[in-house]
């Protein structure tokens, strides 16, 4: 199976290290390799530590972290190669990096293969001053996320929060934006979980009881691919994430990895064997944006497409 990459973005000091120990904390059973530039920072507790070799810190959870040294393939290469595989990789950029450079190096065939990019969240620190928004350097990081995370609002006041939220949304309008105090964040936006192969269904949980909600769908039949294209245009700008393996009735030995996150959508090839049958998806919305009524009428519709 494909692991997905988390990429963490954002200036120095917006938070990213609060957000990746949240992440390790809340794993609930994942195995997540967590590559970072300073282990220093991370909030390891020693009780936690099971082992520690070839630069590697394994957690009692099940969760890894390695340093970012050198090139970044080559240590992901080597968290590929581990035993048992990581089940996703986050990566911490330098609050001083255009994640530009590494989305680049992680466009490598090889390494996209095997682990491609999911998510690209960028870490806003709330408080940060006005003048900072005209940061090159920042801008950059923004625009290049599909996930806004906006930490220490707890700094500032309501309004003043609202108004740079909304700054922030002008900036970037293709991306969701989520508060995250003290680096809280729900991890069914950055690692959508697909539900298993059963008959069509459309099943809501709400990875965030404030602000989302998730719908899987599923169908033991292939589908059209030209018709889930439709709908993916239809659907999308109500969407934050989408994720999910299809059957297609146009390739019918072939099975492909969808990805829907901050307007970009993607459809890869994956190794048909590791996939099963069936088409499954998962789609994230905010609460009200959408229902499982209309979800199972556009893909029960894109199933008849032909």
């Amino acid at each position: 199976m494909p692991v997905p990459i988390l990429l963490v973005t954002g200036f120095l000091g917006a938070g990213k290290t609060t957000l990746v120990n949240r992440i390790l904390q809340q794993a609930d059973g994942r195995r997540i390799a967590a590559v970072i530039n300073d282990f220093g920072a991370i909030n390891i507790d020693a009780e936690l530590i099971a082992g520690a070799e070839d630069g590697v810190v394994s957690l009692a959870n099940g969760c890894i972290c390695c340093s970012l040294e050198g090139d970044l393939l080559r240590t992901l290469s080597n968290l590929l190669r581990r035993t048992p595989r990581p089940e996703a990789i986050v990566i911490e950029t330098s609050g001083v990096a255009d994640p530009n450079d590494i989305i680049r190096n992680l466009m490598d065939p090889v390494i996209w293969h095997e682990a491609p990019l999911e998510t690209v969240l960028c870490v806003v620190d709330a408080a940060a001053p006005e003048a900072s928004l005209g940061d090159p350097l920042f801008l950059s990081q923004l625009r290049t996320a599909d996930l806004l995370a906006v930490s220490k609002g707890d700094l500032i006041d309501r309004p003043s929060l609202d108004k740079r939220c909304r700054s922030l949304s002008q900036i970037n309008r293709r991306a969701a934006l989520v508060e995250a105090p003290g680096g809280d964040i729900p991890l069914d936006l950055v690692f959508p979980e697909v539900g298993t192969p059963r008959e069509r269904t459309t099943r809501p949980k709400r990875p965030s009881v404030d602000r989302f909600e998730s719908f899987n769908w599923m169908s033991s039949e292939p589908i059209s691919l030209a018709g889930f294209q439709q709908v993916v245009g239809r659907l999308a700008s109500r969407l934050v994430r989408a994720k999910g393996f299809l059957a297609t009735i146009e390739k019918p030995d072939c099975r492909y990895l969808f990805q829907l996150a901050g307007g970009r959508a993607t459809l890869a090839p994956v190794d048909r064997d590791e996939l099963g049958q069936g088409t499954r998806i998962v789609f994230i919305a905010e609460i009200g944006r959408i229902t499982s009524a209309e979800i199972d009428e556009a893909m029960s519709r894109a199933g008849r497409h032909l």
